[in-house]
C-alpha cells in the first residue's frame, strides 16, 4: 500500500474544500492506497470534520517550530494537533526558496511536530543547477541528515523526494531517475535511523499525473507520491490515488 498526499498549496476556500472531499470520497471507496490531503490552515477543521471516519487523513502544509510566542501570522504544532491535523509538510522547496527556510529551521519543526504527535513529511530535492553540477547527492544527504537530526531513531517520519526542477513545471523525473534518487535516499535514511530507516516511506513529488503514477509506483523504494496541481481536481487526484 502506497501513500498518496495531495498538496493544495494556497488554493481552495473552506466551501471549495468541503465540496472537493464530497466529490472525492465516492471515487476512492475501494482505493488500494492511503489517501492524505495537505490543506490550507483555514480549511483544516472543516476538512477534518468532512473526512472523519472515511479513510482520508488531513494535514497541514507548514508550522512554526515554537510552542507559542510573539510570532505574528504563525501557527504552532499544538494548534494543528488540536485542529485535527495528523501530519504536516515541512521543508517544501517553496518554503526553502521563497521564505528562506534553512535546514536548521526545518529540523526544529520536525522535532516539534514529533513532540506534539504529528507525523512530519520532510521534503527534500535538488535544483536543476545542482543536478547539472553533479551536486544532487550532496544536497540530498545534507537535507536529510540535517532535517532529521532532532528525530529519534524509532520515530515515524516520511520523506518526500521532490526535484525542484520538476515542481509545477510540467517536467518529471523519469521513473528510472526517480528510483535512483530514492535508492540513494534509502541509504541515507538507513545510515541515520538504522533498521527503522528501511521502512520509512519515501514519496516522489514533482508534476505527478494520472498517466505517470503507475510507472513510478512500480519502481523500488517509491512508496507513494506527493501531488501538487493534479490534486486540485477530485477526478484527477482519485485516478492517482487508485493507481496500483
Amino acid at each position: 500500500m502506497s501513500i498518496i498526499i495531495g498538496n493544495w498549496k494556497m488554493y481552495k476556500t473552506r466551501h471549495q474544500a468541503v465540496e472537493f472531499i464530497k466529490a472525492l470520497l465516492p471515487l476512492i471507496q475501494n482505493c488500494p492506497n492511503e489517501v492524505w490531503l495537505s490543506v490550507p490552515f483555514t480549511s483544516l477543521q472543516v476538512c477534518v470534520e468532512e473526512a472523519k471516519g472515511k479513510g482520508v487523513k488531513i494535514g497541514a502544509q507548514n508550522m512554526n517550530e515554537a510552542s507559542e510566542g510573539a510570532f505574528t501570522g504563525e501557527i504552532a504544532g499544538q494548534m494543528l494537533k488540536e485542529g485535527g491535523a495528523e501530519f504536516v509538510l515541512l521543508g517544501h522547496s517553496e518554503r526553502r526558496k521563497i521564505f528562506h527556510e534553512t535546514d536548521e529551521m526545518i529540523a526544529a519543526k520536525v522535532g516539534k511536530a514529533l513532540e506534539v504527535g504529528i507525523t512530519p513529511v520532510l521534503c527534500v530535492g535538488e535544483t536543476e543547477e545542482e543536478r547539472e553540477g553533479g551536486e544532487e547527492k550532496e544536497v540530498l544527504q545534507r537535507q536529510i541528515f540535517q532535517g532529521f537530526q532532532k528525530a529519534p531513531k524509532d520515530a515515524y517520519v516520511i520523506l518526500a523526494y521532490e526535484p525542484v526542477w520538476a515542481i509545477g513545471t510540467g517536467k518529471m523525473a523519469t521513473p528510472k531517475l526517480a528510483a535512483e534518487a530514492h535508492v540513494f535516499c534509502r541509504k541515507i535514511l538507513t545510515s541515520h535511523f538504522g533498521k527503522n530507516g528501511k521502512s520509512i516511506p519515501i514519496l516522489y513529488g514533482g508534476s505527478v499525473k494520472p498517466d505517470t503514477i503507475q510507472a513510478l509506483l512500480k519502481e523500488n523504494d517509491i512508496n507513494g507520491a506527493l501531488v501538487g496541481g493534479a490534486s486540485l481536481d477530485p477526478k484527477s487526484f482519485a485516478a492517482i490515488a487508485n493507481a496500483r
